[in-house]
């Protein structure tokens, strides 16, 4: 019988847990056995006798690990955690390598089999697995909605006895997962949207939800449904046509970014004095890097007049919804892993090597693998 255990998150503000118990339940009916640690589902509202009623064990994070042959996380596993680890199990959650590479150098020298949830390749069939567009979904709403709690105006159009509201402008750079999210907030909430995006694809999906595309004269389509990193000329012809829509908005959420690599800046310091005061600034990209230049991390900052919002970890905020799906693309994943409840990973099959960053200590991720050389 495969063990499938899932420990209650340490990192700072991490409200997120792996599996829910209504996952919990789908996972022992196909003959698992669940352990999850004392306390994990209690950021994301899910007590331990809910998960008990699922039929999982629940213990003390010291025996979490004894047997087990899938560790499910949402963050990158910790230390102790990866002592832990027996021969043959398989770590499954979110790494961002490029970030820890002393956490990779910890799993190779324990000889760890890692499937990163952020390597999960953009297919038809991997759809269901992909934790990316789940939690990107969560962080486009949350941004919309902390765009309009920032901003000193309204976004819908008000007609009341002062006079007519006009709508706030929002302008969403950036229309992947979660910039098609805050465009659909954003005009539920009643403001006139605008969308930039190197893609075109992806600015005839704006278009579909309302929004008015800004288009340049670029393409940049890259694989996977990602953007390619812009030409030195390519970057001048973006700037300088920015630089004169930009200032009109009263809000811009921000949200390019390059899978293993710092976020592109779409914000220069030239068009950030060109906002007028008041403008909001939600900059998605934080984690990253940013894509303005005044992003600081965390923070909401104030510089002439202008918010700018660079937020960290926002599916934690959201956690109720964020655990269930991310649960769902786990137990989609656990399909190429588990056959009638036995351990039966297959390894061939394309999402799993496209997934697999490192397997008994070699790493198979090439930008992984070239980074911890490298370093």
């Amino acid at each position: 019988m495969v063990t499938v255990v899932v420990p209650k998150e340490r990192a700072p503000g991490e409200r997120r847990v792996a599996l829910v118990p209504e996952v919990v339940a789908r996972l022992v009916k196909q003959g698992a056995r669940v352990r999850v640690e004392k306390g994990a589902g209690e950021g994301a509202y899910y007590p331990d006798a809910a998960y008990l009623e699922a039929g999982a064990e629940v213990v003390e994070r010291g025996a979490l690990l004894k047997g087990a042959n899938l560790l499910f996380t949402v963050q990158p596993p910790p230390e102790d955690l990866i002592a832990a680890l027996e021969p043959g199990a398989i770590v499954v959650g979110f790494v961002q390598p490029h970030k820890n590479l002393e956490l990779v150098r910890a799993l190779q020298a324990k000889k760890a089999t890692v499937i990163a949830m952020e390597l999960i390749p953009r297919i038809t069939r991997a759809q269901s697995m992909d934790a990316l567009s789940s939690q990107a979904t969560v962080a486009g709403y949350l941004a919309a909605l902390h765009a309009a709690r920032l901003s000193p105006r309204f976004f819908p159009m008000l007609t009341t006895a002062a006079g007519t509201i006009r709508p706030a402008k929002v302008m969403v750079m950036g229309v992947g997962v979660a910039g098609l999210m805050a465009i659909a907030t954003a005009k539920r909430l009643g403001a006139q949207v605008f969308a930039y995006d190197v893609r075109k694809a992806a600015l005839e999906q704006a278009l579909s939800l309302g929004a008015k595309p800004i288009e340049l004269p670029i393409s940049a389509e890259g694989e996977g449904g990602y953007a390619r990193e812009l030409t030195e000329e390519e970057k001048r012809i973006q700037h300088e046509a920015l630089r004169e829509h930009v200032a009109g908005m009263d809000v811009l959420i921000t949200t390019a970014q390059v899978p293993g690599r710092r976020a592109p800046i779409l914000l220069t310091e030239d068009m950030m004095d060109r906002l007028k005061p008041g403008t909001v600034v939600v900059d998605l990209a934080a984690e990253s890097g940013g894509n303005c230049v005044l992003t600081k991390p965390g923070e909401v900052v104030e510089v002439k007049g202008v918010r700018i919002f660079g937020p960290l970890n926002l599916p934690s905020e959201l956690s109720v919804h964020a655990s269930e799906m991310y649960a769902k693309n786990l137990f989609n994943l656990s399909s190429l892993l588990i056959e009638k409840g036995e351990f039966a990973p297959k390894w061939e099959d394309e999402i799993i090597q496209g997934a697999l960053l490192m397997k008994e200590g070699e790493i198979l991720h090439g930008p992984t693998k070239a980074l911890v050389g490298g370093a």
